[in-house]
This record gives structure tokens, sequence and C-alpha cells, in this order.
């Protein structure tokens, strides 16, 4: 008696990529749109003001507290906060529609963000990045040089208490100083090894 055995397309993944404020999120979903993996990077709607160097559409959508309220009313949003007195969310319709083309989908948020998105989701892939540790993190804050000495004080004390959350996550990455493409290769193996297991994570939202 011979058993038949098919591969199947693995199923799309939704991927989170998480962490305290300072660790560098943002620089790991950066380069892995610089070397052109095959993701769907979702982009988060905010209230806050645009910097300088972002580009509407492409780093957030930059919406007024009205659109936002109108998209938290119809249910347009997968999950959104308050962060440091702006608002933030991720757009349903954008999830969907690149999960039902096959695509794996990439989303950037704060760990309380990510912690929602699992109650909504919860076959998601939550993957935590860190630093080596506090004083690391607070160091890498400091540096930044972008906030004001109430707001920093504010975003260290929350990205310590973030960094007790990580029992809620699948998998942990330190994101070291210099090393940002090793980070990048270990978001990709968790990813690789998620698709070559047996029984498949499936989305649904």
């Amino acid at each position: 008696m011979s058993n038949t055995f098919n591969l199947v397309k693995p199923n799309p993944l939704l991927i989170v990529i998480s962490g305290p404020s300072g660790v560098g999120k943002d620089s790991v979903v950066q380069r892995m749109k610089e070397r052109g993996l095959p993701f769907h990077f979702v982009v988060t709607a905010t209230t806050r003001a645009r910097r300088e160097n972002e580009v509407h559409g492409k780093d957030y959508w930059f919406v007024s507290k009205d659109e936002f309220a109108r998209m938290i009313e119809e249910n347009e949003l997968i999950e959104y906060a308050i962060v440091y007195g702006d608002y933030k969310g991720i757009p349903k319709f954008e999830v969907r529609e690149a999960l039902a083309s096959g695509k794996d989908v990439v989303m950037r948020i704060d760990v309380q963000g990510a912690e929602s998105v699992r109650k909504l989701a919860v076959e998601s892939l939550l993957i935590f990045i860190t630093c080596e540790g506090e004083d690391e993190l607070e160091r890498r804050l400091r540096e930044r040089k972008t906030e004001t000495a109430d707001s920093l004080s504010l975003r260290i004390a929350t990205a310590r208490k973030e960094l007790q959350r990580i029992e809620a996550f699948d998998y942990v990455i330190v994101n070291e100083d210099f090393h940002l493409d090793d980070t990048v290769d270990k978001v990709r193996a968790v990813i690789s090894a998620e698709h070559l297991k047996v029984q498949q994570r499936k989305v649904t939202l």
C-alpha cells in the first residue's frame, strides 16, 4: 500500500514585527524592502504630523483625527491605539487584499498593537525585535534626540514596560548595532521555517 503525498502551496502569513521604541523596527522593515523581499508591507494610518523625510502612503497614511474617527466608527481598522497622544491603526482592507492574493503580509506595530492583532487573528506570527538590554535601549532612545525631555522619559518608561511583554510573542530577535542584515536574515529564517511546518498557520480576519 503506497501513501500519496501532495505538496500544497503554503498559506500566506500575517507577520507582526514589534518591540519597544528604539530597537530598530523601522530599520528592519526598511532593509527588508530594500532587499526586495516578496512581502506586502502594510502602511499604518496615523494622526501624528508628518516628519520631514516621510512620504504619505509609503511610510504612513497621514490622516486627520476626524478621518481616523470615521475609520473607527466604520470598523475599518484591525487595531488602533493612542501612542504618545496620537492615534495609529492598521487598515483592514489592505491586509485582506494582500492575504487573498497569496502574499505574506508584514506589519510593523507597537507591542500593544501586536497583542491586539493576536486577539483578532490568533494564527498571526508575532516577532519581537529587541536590543542587548535596557541600558542599550535607553542609550538608543537618548541618541535619537527627537523628543523633549518629558516625552523622552515617557518613551523610556514605556519601552521598559514593553520589554516585559515578550512572553506574548512567538520569536525574539536581538537587533545588534551595525548588524542589521543579520537581523533581517533571522526574520527571513523564521518566516521560511513557518512555511515549512506540516501544520500551517491559517489567518482569518
